[in-house]
């Protein structure tokens, strides 16, 4: 793919790129554009053939950004800080904020956490819209997918700039009627509700192999939500976070905080999103209102 003219990129080239970096496939890229995926095809392949090299590898999964196509989308984000902090103070005063913020974050932090807080920051900023996705993957965060990621980890990814908003502590659940003690549990008479493979380095799992290594759960989950439910339900015994059974009157903890089983939660978000106004306001109000102690 040789240019044969110098290709001067404009900031719709720069805003076409940075969308297929960010959503890695075709329909999902016209979506947001507001175009049909044959247009953003069309475009991306104009602009490589301008410039003379590929800026992503094709494959049954999606678009690939290439390591140039990084570089553009980077400049496309500074781009686009520029042309909200110029609309926003165009249009609003300085106390309004709008737009729409995309969040990704697990199902059991965005019920147990995020939720609660989610009705005082909209009734302060009624001119805001989120975007929620409940998965236990860092892809969409590192696909530049999100505006901010709300995640339980000890060791945050290095590229990302953020606020550490304490430790989740967990302990061993039963239904609260006709709950199960802590004896059966050591004699083996309990069923156990535990993740599946989805979560294979989740802490709880880690720490019933080491201390129950001959307990086989009869109730493998994708979720720790629906861990609590069904140890709600009398199913059987589970791990969970103290913050999700908080208000709970249908469980009750069968041993102390688990040392073993912390881990921290991480508010995050790109170095570029965070001088959003949008942004910066969600991740400011979360950042206050999710703090653990």
């Amino acid at each position: 793919m040789n240019a044969r003219t110098q290709y001067r990129l404009n900031a719709l080239d720069l805003e076409i790129v940075l969308s297929l970096v960010r959503v890695g496939n075709l329909a999902d890229a016209g979506e947001r554009l507001g175009v049909d995926p044959s247009t953003v095809f069309r475009s991306i392949q104009r602009i490589e053939r301008g410039l003379g090299q590929r800026l992503f590898e094709r494959s049954r999964s999606g678009y690939q950004a290439t390591e140039q196509a990084l570089v553009l989308a980077s400049h496309a984000e500074r781009i686009e800080v520029q042309l909200e902090s110029a609309r926003s103070a165009a249009q609003l005063g300085p106390e309004q904020v709008s737009g729409s913020v995309r969040l990704t974050t697990t199902d059991t932090i965005l019920h147990g956490l995020i939720a609660p807080a989610m009705k005082e920051l909209k009734a302060l900023h009624p001119l805001l819209s989120f975007e929620l996705h409940a998965g236990n993957e860092l892809a969409s965060l590192t696909r530049r997918d999100t505006d901010i990621a709300v995640r339980a980890t000890k060791r945050p990814p290095q590229h990302l700039v953020g606020r550490h908003l304490g430790p989740i502590r967990v302990a061993l659940y039963a239904a609260r009627r006709g709950r199960s003690r802590l004896a059966q549990v050591e004699a083996g008479e309990v069923d156990w509700i535990a993740p599946d493979d989805a979560l294979p380095d989740h802490p709880s799992v880690s720490w019933r192999k080491k201390h129950f290594p001959k307990a086989t759960p009869t109730y493998r989950v994708n979720s720790i939500l629906t861990v609590l439910e069904f140890v709600a339900q009398g199913l059987g015994v589970g791990l969970l976070p103290v913050f999700l059974t908080e208000g709970r009157k249908d469980v009750v903890a069968l041993t102390p905080v688990l040392d073993e089983c912390q881990t921290e939660l991480w508010l995050l978000t790109h170095p570029e999103s965070r001088h959003l106004r949008r942004v910066s306001t969600v991740f400011g109000h979360l950042a206050e209102k999710m703090a653990l102690s």
